[in-house]
């Protein structure tokens, strides 16, 4: 058994200016991976450790769900000021075998940035991914509303929190949410609590998966 002396330091942990680093172990690796760094200035180490912990996951996803795809990691901002992560892949080329995950990867990622005090932004077509992976035949979470059910649930919402439901099921995060319907991010993550205890969710994919339940199905 190995004991800690409490008398000695802890080891650093990596943050932001690790993140170079960290895309050159993953270059290594095999995946292509194209860094642009324009942040202005040192972080705090909290904040430093959260993106570089956000960028090692997104990369790991990206390796597991899409081996072969180039996978672009931009950090811009500044310290003391709004710090914007963003890692995106293309398509892959190669066919990934199947791993055993619950498809909700994104959500621990959004989950992170939350706690961080960030937004995390999914983008329509990843919002669909995670819905697909959600309700798809080899999901093993198995939806039991119909879409009376669900239309029902979502009757108690006022007009505004409808509207919110929606910009969330088609993968806007906060700010963008305030721009579409002209109000304050402040008044969209109070909506967006309202939805929490209204409909008795967990995350924003949950809403997503109600809006979706609640739809008429596309005509042929």
């Amino acid at each position: 058994m190995l004991r800690a002396d409490p008398g000695s330091p802890e080891p650093p942990q990596p943050s932001l200016d690790r993140i170079p680093d960290l895309v050159a172990d993953t270059r290594a690796s095999g995946l292509d991976v194209r860094l642009t760094d324009t942040v202005a200035g040192t972080p705090p180490d909290g904040v430093g450790r959260t993106c570089y912990r956000i960028v090692q996951e997104a990369l790991t996803n990206a390796a597991k769900h899409a081996p072969g795809a180039v996978v672009r990691v931009t950090l811009g901002g500044a310290a003391g000021g709004t710090l914007d992560i963003g890692v995106r892949n293309g398509p892959a080329p190669l066919r990934p075998a199947r791993p055993p995950a619950s498809g909700f990867g994104l959500l621990g990622l959004g989950e992170r940035i939350t706690v961080a005090g960030g937004h995390p932004i999914l983008s329509p077509a990843a919002t669909a991914r995670v819905i697909a992976a959600a309700t798809g035949p080899d999901s093993s979470h198995v939806r039991g509303r119909s879409r009376e059910d669900a239309r029902e649930r979502l009757s108690v919402l006022t007009e505004r929190e409808r509207e919110t439901a929606r910009a969330v099921a088609d993968g806007l995060g906060n700010p963008q949410i305030a721009e579409r319907l002209r109000i304050t991010v402040a008044t969209v993550k109070a909506h967006t609590g309202s939805l929490f205890a209204k409909l008795g969710v967990e995350n924003r994919v949950q809403i997503a998966l109600l809006v979706r339940d609640a739809e008429d199905p596309p005509q042929a």
